[in-house]
């Protein structure tokens, strides 16, 4: 690329890294909302999360939406579409005095939004301008999702503390609507264009068609990134939803359980970019496996804190289990994009990002349920542990991953 492109490339990754930022963060907020919802209303653990399993699952099954329609109308209709929404779920949210309606406001159409702000745009916007340089560029987009909590739970902790979780939801969902005035007025035609040299390659190397998605759907890749997505969601997001509030029953103040997650934020960027580092020098399903390893061990670290909960297990807890929670995807999403390449990639990864909604939502909810049903977090601990081994496996026993290095 000139010099000209890739400032615009540039500037594209930036934009795509606050969009996410944004989208996810709100989207992780939830889980500072869970508590004082819980009291507000009276309602139970299950279907508290029920709304934040909503928000995922939805998430989950629009992406093949969202991939066709950049395919058809672009990035601006795509990402004007998800601040839309996520603005005003927010500021209807402030509003609601049913489950129901937070279901479908922070449920159904956050859930919506962050799709059409999230991964999926991003990688087919970002597929256009950076090329065999796609995995670096998507491991600094994925950790946004570390810097939305970063930023997000804390801003919103202490939104809750001083006007209530009314307000805060009323305060962050007009911020949103707010920025809509400024997304607007980019170039998004020049953006969505590509680099000329990538395109022009693309056009070469795979012709006007490439992949449909039922070809995609009948090759074991396909099912393999699926199951990859769904079953490593349901062990991150089963624990995710609630890890505010176990640090919380452990033994920590509000305000320091919220920040030490969100100082997760930090330690994800780290290890995205870890994990995409190792990509180079030892291969791609080495580093994914490793990934996979230490996720494990935070998982036994928060096990840990129940009985001994002291800043440095928790630490430990944080820099491992965050720095790893999304470190997996940068590499999954361009082992896909590799994979079926095409005019129709964006549905085709869209369709495959189901697995990761749909693992989300159920383990989101499994791990709500478990903790109703138990009174401990021990039967959510060992649900999530099976579920990371069943997420590590394809990359050990699939063909197309095993040796897609």
């Amino acid at each position: 690329m000139d010099h000209r492109a890739s400032r615009t490339g540039l500037f594209i990754l930036g934009l795509c890294f606050v969009l996410s930022l944004l989208g996810r963060g709100l989207g992780e907020s939830f889980t500072v909302f869970l508590l004082p919802i819980s009291a507000s209303f009276g309602w139970d653990r299950a279907e508290v999360v029920s709304i934040y399993s909503l928000t995922a699952l939805c998430t989950g099954l629009a992406s093949p939406l969202v991939g066709r329609l950049f395919d058809r109308s672009g990035p601006r209709a795509v990402y004007t579409l998800g601040m839309i929404l996520l603005g005003g779920a927010f500021v209807v949210a402030a509003y609601a005095e049913r489950l129901w309606q937070l279901q479908i406001t922070v449920g159904l159409c956050a859930g919506l939004g962050i799709a059409l702000t999230g991964n999926v745009p991003n990688s087919i916007l970002l597929g256009r301008w950076f090329g065999a340089k796609l995995p670096t560029a998507m491991a600094v987009v994925y950790s946004a999702i570390g810097a939305g909590v970063l930023v997000m739970l804390p801003i919103a902790q202490l939104l809750i503390e001083r006007v209530g979780w009314r307000e805060a939801y009323l305060i962050l969902g007009g911020a949103m609507l707010v920025l809509l005035v400024p997304l607007s007025l980019l170039p998004w035609r020049r953006f969505a264009a590509g680099a000329a040299s990538l395109t022009r390659q693309q056009t070469v190397d795979h012709g006007n068609d490439g992949w449909t998605l039922r070809g995609a759907m009948r090759h074991h890749a396909f099912w393999a990134l699926f199951a990859t997505f769904f079953f490593t969601a349901i062990g991150m997001y089963s624990i995710a939803a609630q890890v505010v509030a176990y640090l919380v029953d452990a033994g920590f103040a509000p305000l320091q359980a919220a920040t030490a997650w969100g100082f997760s934020g930090v330690v994800l960027v780290a290890g995205m970019l870890g994990v995409s580092w190792l990509d180079g020098v030892i291969g791609r399903r080495p580093s994914i496996l490793f990934s996979y390893a230490v996720s494990i061990t935070g998982l036994a670290l928060l096990w840990l804190l129940q009985w001994y909960p002291n800043p440095v297990l928790l630490g430990g807890f944080v820099i491992c289990f965050g720095s790893m929670i999304g470190s997996r995807g940068p590499l999954i999403t361009a082992t896909a994009m590799s994979v079926f390449r095409g005019k129709h990639v964006g549905t085709i990864y869209g369709t495959i990002s189901i697995g990761s909604g749909l693992g989300s939502a159920f383990g989101s909810w499994c791990g709500g349920l478990l903790h109703d049903l138990t009174g401990s977090y021990n039967p959510v601990l060992g649900f999530a542990l099976v579920s990371v081994v069943l997420g590590m496996i394809p990359f050990l026993v699939v063909p197309a991953l095993r040796e897609r290095q």
